[in-house]
């Protein structure tokens, strides 16, 4: 197990260099000089000349993305003051740390992906679980037909639905907003309602067609049948085996989509206008914003590498057949 994590470990890191390196090199492929957007309107020969020196594009690209690598581990020294470790430089617009930025942007993705994940995975699992135990029955179908549809559809399409049904008609809920848990948790469980109840609709409808169909699938299994005639009741039978194999495809889907939130729940911000990890993304490349760029692709990639990580550790864990190697 431990070689095998330290492996993935070491091809995480070489898959963070390759994202940095690509994305380095597309920001300096485009015509525009970065410096122009911190010049400002007013902007003239030596006042660029001077942002050049201060944020280090004066230098060959090949010295600056090193500087740049050089500073996540070690830090760096700008203009604007001094970047400590992990250093991802200083916004080409406004001058603030990167770093400092995300941090200050991510407790909120953090909290809709943390909602979301606990709503989506209950009523997902639940509903799935009932709908195999009960298959072919109404209960199955009226399910089923709901995961289809809802799967179907988007949180851009639903959101906005949700929002004038249960906030602009009725008035039942205030418009969604964050509140950090440490001020006011009540504010931040109703600030955040909405987004959860709309995320929680489009994953749920997925968790519950997959542990439908691998539930259905295991109950089909020689070990499950063995274990109804050795004189196992069905209950544990489908608690003790069938639920437990049927976690492996479940815990994939699940580390890609935890990855993917975490590093930046884009649609979700976007369309209840929220500002976390995501909406500073989007942000970053319409500024062209080189070091927010970088540094919020780089946080992001680690999220999603690290979970699909935790993934595969799982595996050996939830089912004693996977043999890591």
């Amino acid at each position: 197990m431990f070689k095998f994590l330290l492996r993935r470990s070491v091809g995480a890191f070489v898959i963070l260099i390759l994202i940095s390196a690509f994305t380095f090199a597309m920001f300096f492929a485009i015509p525009q000089d970065p410096a122009l957007l911190a010049c400002g309107k007013n902007c003239t020969p030596q006042n660029l000349a001077v942002i050049h020196e201060n944020l280090g594009l004066d230098k060959p690209i090949t010295a600056q993305y090193w500087e740049f690598m050089k500073g996540i581990v070690a830090g760096r020294d700008f203009a604007v003051g001094h970047c400590e470790a992990p250093c991802f430089g200083v916004s080409f617009n406004n001058d603030q740390m990167v770093w400092d930025t995300i941090i200050d942007r991510l407790p909120l993705t953090v909290s809709l992906t943390v909602g979301g994940l606990v709503l989506f995975l209950t009523l997902g699992l639940g509903a799935g679980m009932i709908a195999a135990r009960n298959k072919g029955t109404m209960i199955d179908k009226t399910f089923s037909s709901a995961s289809l549809v809802l799967s179907s559809m988007q949180i851009y399409f639903l959101g906005p639905i949700v929002l004038g049904a249960l906030v602009y008609s009725t008035g039942w809920l205030s418009a969604p907003k964050y509140v950090p848990i440490t001020e006011n948790p009540a504010a931040w469980f109703v600030g955040l309602l909405i987004p959860w109840f709309v995320m929680s609709l489009i994953f749920t409808a997925n968790y519950t067609r997959m542990s439908r169909s691998t539930l259905i699938e295991q109950m089909q299994e020689d070990h499950v049948r063995t274990a109804k005639a050795k004189g196992m009741s069905e209950r544990y039978v489908f608690f003790r085996y069938a639920w437990r194999g049927s976690l492996t495809p479940i815990v994939t889907i699940l580390g890609i989509d935890l990855g993917a939130l975490l590093g930046g729940a884009i649609v979700t911000e976007l369309t209840f206008s929220l500002a976390g990890v995501g909406r500073l993304a989007v942000d970053s490349v319409l500024y062209k914003d080189l070091p927010l760029t970088m540094g919020v692709m780089l946080v992001s990639a680690a999220f999603i590498l690290l979970c699909n990580l935790v993934v595969d550790a799982v595996y050996g864990f939830i089912d004693p057949r996977v043999r890591l190697s």
